[in-house]
């Protein structure tokens, strides 16, 4: 397998979001004194879930702007008529609880040290460079990567091919020299497959993991698998669980 280029998920792959998102919910929620129309912090936690996948496939698909769908998703979840101004500033009360809880997870800076030396790094996210390039940089990996794509500024979203092929472009490499490593099967994993890259899913045992999964990603348990994956010169990696 000759790859030269690794290309990176950043939410539920490398930065936890899920747990952040969670928990800086769970915060915003008490503080704006609106646990009290759910039966429980779990309903409210699945609520904004749901809301946030509906209104993400709307930005995914060109529908609405970035801010756009971040806005509609406030007014979808607390069921207000809110105007721009103030769905903004609802949403940034929330981003101070949830940026509060970021964090990488365990097996990033590992894996990326193991890689540092044999292959290139990049990051293509279905996000803004404004929310990442920013999230990158608190976490303390943002200078790990050459480039940093995403959907917001290319103008395609993942799994559409060209978005995976606007980063191997950026990179300089042809497709089978990319590994593209991602947290969901579908949009990451069968969408870099298709796109003819070396595609790589992280089943980190989430709400994803149940789902079968679909033809050509690899599969993976733990990030410490991926040397060995990608045949790096490391004795850093495991086995893989999964066969």
């Amino acid at each position: 397998m000759s790859v030269r280029a690794v290309v990176w998920d950043v939410d539920d792959t490398l930065f936890d979001y899920t747990t952040a998102d969670r928990t800086g919910m769970r915060c915003h929620l008490a503080a704006e004194g609106l646990l009290a129309a759910y039966d429980g912090v779990e309903q409210a936690l699945v609520h904004w879930r749901t809301t946030t996948d509906r209104q993400w496939a709307r930005f995914a698909a060109g529908e609405v702007s970035f801010e756009d769908q971040r806005r509609d998703r406030v007014r979808d979840f607390t069921g207000r008529d809110l105007t721009d101004a103030e769905a903004d500033a609802w949403f940034q009360r929330y981003l101070g609880h949830y940026e509060a809880a970021w964090t990488l997870f365990p097996d990033v800076l590992p894996v990326l040290d193991a890689l540092a030396r044999s292959h290139r790094h990049a990051v293509l996210s279905n996000s803004s460079l404004h929310v990442q390039d920013r999230k990158l940089r608190v976490l303390g990996v943002h200078d790990r990567f050459e480039t940093i794509l995403c959907a917001a500024e290319l103008g395609v979203a993942k799994p559409r091919a060209a978005a995976f092929r606007a980063a191997c472009d950026a990179l300089g490499l042809a497709a089978h020299e990319v590994a593209y490593v991602g947290d969901h099967p579908e949009i990451d994993g069968r969408g870099a497959a298709e796109a003819g890259l070396v595609s790589v899913w992280i089943d980190r045992g989430g709400v994803y993991a149940t789902l079968e999964p679909p033809r050509g990603p690899h599969r993976i348990a733990s990030l410490a698998e991926l040397p060995a994956l990608l045949g790096a010169d490391t004795r850093f990696g495991a086995p893989s669980t999964f066969g």
